[in-house]
């Protein structure tokens, strides 16, 4: 693959490859007026995929907690972002992480869901909103990512029944019920970037209205953040009596994305978190 000839009618005048993740290429681009900008493609993506992500950016920049990268194009075959330096998010940074994705949080969502869907690469999620977080968390999330893991071989019979056991046991595993929260949806580490300041942004968004702690259990999934940035959550935005023992809940919904995704050891993952609720 390779970067187009012009980026929102720019001539692109220099382009070499950058990371990428693990579904896309990246390319770091610099334009006729001495713009800089990110191009993230691959061969033949779902035709929604990067105007949902910069959909999902635009949404998240309207609520002006933390800083998002600017969408320069949206096309059907590539995504073009501004071009950030990055650096090593210091202690000012991760507070100012808790603080910007406590604000973020806050900002809200009309529903649990969204009026379109969210993607993660090739997995496509329903956002048809319902009444409550615990039938959005099974039947928006859980179900249907369970049935691409199953599918695809990766979750067994057991894994499977202590799923759907799980999403029965939701009502009341799920937590004091909240207002829909502004999610990230898809807040690993990786989809942290910190500036040249040392500063937050958040990249690769999977938005939609959901609660707020699936967002921290997924930060914490693969290596968390540091006291600072919980300090700083906690000041603006406390969590509510019990979020501890539902870390590894809401951690399944991203171990089931992995699963389903790639297989392997994931699959496992998410049956142990599983069983610890099933």
């Amino acid at each position: 693959m390779s970067v187009p000839a012009e980026l929102a009618g720019v001539r692109v005048v220099a382009s070499r490859r950058a990371g990428g993740g693990d579904i896309n290429e990246g390319w770091a681009v610099e334009l006729e007026d001495r713009r800089r900008a990110f191009v993230k493609t691959r061969p033949d993506p779902p035709a929604d995929e990067y105007e949902l992500e910069a959909a999902g950016l635009r949404w998240l920049d309207e609520a002006g907690a933390l800083r998002v990268p600017e969408v320069i194009e949206a096309a059907p075959s590539f995504l073009a972002l501004e071009w950030i330096d990055g650096g090593r998010l210091d202690t000012a940074g991760e507070e100012e992480l808790g603080r910007g994705l406590a604000r973020l949080h806050a900002a809200g969502a009309p529903a649990f869901g969204l009026d379109r869907p969210t993607r993660i690469g090739p997995l496509l999620l329903p956002n048809d909103p319902l009444p409550g977080w615990p039938e959005f968390y099974a039947e928006r999330r859980l179900r249907p990512l369970l049935r691409a893991a199953a599918d695809r071989g990766a979750v067994g019979s057991g894994g499977v029944r202590a799923v759907e056991r799980v999403c029965e046991r939701l009502p009341e595993l799920a937590g004091p019920a909240e207002p829909p929260a502004r999610l990230h949806g898809d807040l690993w580490s990786g989809n942290v970037l910190a500036g040249a300041d040392g500063r937050p942004w958040l990249i690769d968004p999977a938005v939609y209205g959901g609660h707020r702690e699936v967002d921290l259990a997924m930060l914490c999934l693969f290596g968390a953040p540091g006291r600072p940035f919980f300090a700083a959550y906690e000041e603006r935005y406390p969590l509510a009596p019990g979020h501890e023992e539902r870390v590894a809940l809401y951690q399944l919904f991203p171990l089931l994305v992995h699963a389903a995704l790639f297989g392997g050891g994931y699959a496992a993952s998410a049956e142990r978190a599983a069983r610890r609720y099933a």
